[in-house]
């Protein structure tokens, strides 16, 4: 059955076991379009950059792809001249395996930082991956990214559009190190429509901006995050006018949100998503810092955990997000019980906000009151289980 990535029209992956994750299993993929894709990307703001996110953001420049080549278990960051020589060797297998332009492949890593990839293994498993494409590999691809993850991270779905219907498919991995900017979140999404780069990169930025920008586990941001999006033209629908392409960028964002919403779910050990929505704030900048602040604090994280609906961790950390404020105005909601007007707290709704907060996804309503300003953060809570995971060696 075609699922996630390989769900649209003229995709199919291949995985192989390159020995860099403990337990054997897959830990390299190639994702394939039939043909030559328009291809847009999205890289990690962090300083401290990834030998593949180096080598990938040359590559995108072309405007085109035909493969994606991801390992697992070995991230390829602070490597040094060898690890960038490695990651372009990846490049130039894979094109060699497939026989594509190697202009036409990107690359991407995730795992444990500053070792070396056993190169020699990996060029063996991107020519294994190669020799067994086919278009029921979906999941088996997301499982070989995977490395912290419980589970695999999986979406498709299928708009109509005048011409006809398009189908989208994707696939992510992350649980740990997540807040990205965008942003050891790895995202690749697949589309058979036919659309210019332009209006891809779009489609791109619009639809991160609302689901991968927006979510946090632990407010780290990785060397590597990087989320790849490619269309291929398969289906023979050419995305023609602006209302075409808002239908087909709407049911993107959806797809991306649900992946980014997966990564939030798995958080090595987390148990509850948040979704924290400040309204009334001066400006969207600072909307997206206070829900930031209140998103990332480690003293709501551990109150979200005990569901507890301790509004006075949620005033103190927008207090200390650096927006305008103005306490007497602030507002607070829990799953649509009011908690806080005026900038205190109301009497008799503790009970049912702490029924709301014994939920898997909760929501959390914050109006500052100032203006006209909004934006929506995804978060986990902080659980014994994911300190402990955390806290683990890694050799």
């Amino acid at each position: 059955m075609a699922v996630g990535a390989c769900y649209p029209a003229g995709f199919a992956a291949g995985v192989a076991a390159c020995g860099m994750k403990r337990s054997g299993k897959s830990d390299l993929t190639l994702l394939v379009s039939d043909r030559p894709a328009t291809a847009a990307g999205v890289f990690t703001t962090n300083r401290v950059v990834a030998a593949p996110v180096t080598v990938s953001r040359a590559q995108i420049q072309g405007g085109l792809a035909r493969a994606i080549v991801t390992n697992s278990g070995s991230a390829n960051a602070c490597t040094g001249t060898a690890g960038r020589d490695n990651a372009w060797t990846m490049v130039a297998e894979a094109g060699a395996a497939l026989g594509i332009p190697s202009s036409q492949v990107l690359v991407a890593s995730t795992g444990v930082i500053g070792s070396q990839l056993p190169i020699d293994d990996v060029v063996a498993g991107i020519h294994c991956a190669a020799g067994s494409l086919a278009g029921t590999n979906g999941r088996r691809s997301a499982n070989a990214i995977r490395t912290t993850d419980r589970y695999p991270k999986l979406a498709q779905s299928q708009v109509e559009l005048a011409g006809g219907p398009v189908r989208i498919g994707g696939m992510a991995k992350g649980a740990g190190m997540i807040r990205p900017n965008m942003a050891t979140t790895l995202a690749q999404v697949t589309l058979d429509a036919e659309l210019p780069q332009a209006a891809l990169r779009r489609i791109l930025r619009n639809s991160v901006a609302g689901s991968f920008n927006a979510i946090s586990v632990d407010g780290c941001t990785s060397t590597n995050d990087c989320v790849f999006m490619l269309a291929n033209g398969a289906s023979g629908v050419a995305v023609d006018g602006p209302r075409q392409l808002r239908v087909l960028s709407g049911a993107v964002s959806e797809l991306m949100l649900d992946l980014a919403k997966q990564v939030v779910r798995d958080g090595e050990g987390s148990t509850r998503v948040c979704v924290y929505t400040v309204n009334g704030a001066l400006s969207a900048p600072e909307a997206r810092a206070a829900a930031r602040g209140v998103a990332e604090n480690t003293l709501v994280k551990c109150a979200l955990h005990g569901g507890d609906p301790n509004w006075g961790r949620i005033l103190a950390a927008l207090g200390a997000a650096g927006v305008h404020l103005d306490p007497d105005r602030v507002s607070v909601a829990v799953g649509g019980v009011p908690i806080v007007a005026g900038g205190g707290g109301i009497d008799g709704t503790t009970v049912r906000a702490r029924q709301q907060l014994s939920k898997d996804e909760v929501e959390v309503e914050i109006s500052l009151g100032l203006g006209e300003g909004s934006a929506t953060v995804i978060a986990s809570d902080l659980s014994p289980g994911y300190v402990q995971f955390n806290s683990a060696s890694t050799t």
